[in-house]
Parts: C-alpha cells; structure tokens; sequence
C-alpha cells in the first residue's frame, strides 16, 4: 500500500440513537463530539439512526422509524399533480 494516501483509520463509538445502544469499532468517519468508553479512554462518536441493534432484519422486530419527516418529503416530492 502507498504511503499517505489511505484515510485514518481509528477507533470509534457507534451511537444508535433508536435503540440506545453503544459499540466500539474501527472507522475512517470523523467526528468532533467524543465520549469516554468502557475501557476509560476517550473516542470520538458517531450517530446513526440504524444500526445491527435497532434494523428489523436483525431483530425480527418491526420498526417505524420516520425521522426528520422523511416519509413526508419523499410523498410530497412523488405526489401526483
């Protein structure tokens, strides 16, 4: 591999915000906020709407997530006239 061409690649939190769940792993995404983890050490957070712990395919629940209204936007941009 090159030298200086690759992103950092780091350790990070995970942050699903619809089920409340944390989880440590590798990344090339970047983030200002942080947060310290288990371990003690501070890592930088990154928020998603879904992850493993919250889709429905993984957890054979079914879920209605509508953020920010996007069910909305996507009906008023495809209505018909």
């Amino acid at each position: 591999m090159k030298n200086g061409i690759h992103p950092d690649y780091q350790d990070v939190i995970f942050h699903d915000l619809s089920s409340d769940t944390k989880f440590l792993t590798r990344s090339t995404l970047k983030s200002k906020e942080t947060t310290k983890w288990e371990d003690g050490k501070e890592y930088p957070v990154i928020k998603v709407e879904v992850s493993s712990a919250s889709h429905p395919f993984y957890t054979g629940k079914k879920l209605f997530v509508d953020t920010a209204g996007r069910v909305e936007k996507f009906k008023n941009k495809y209505k018909k006239a």
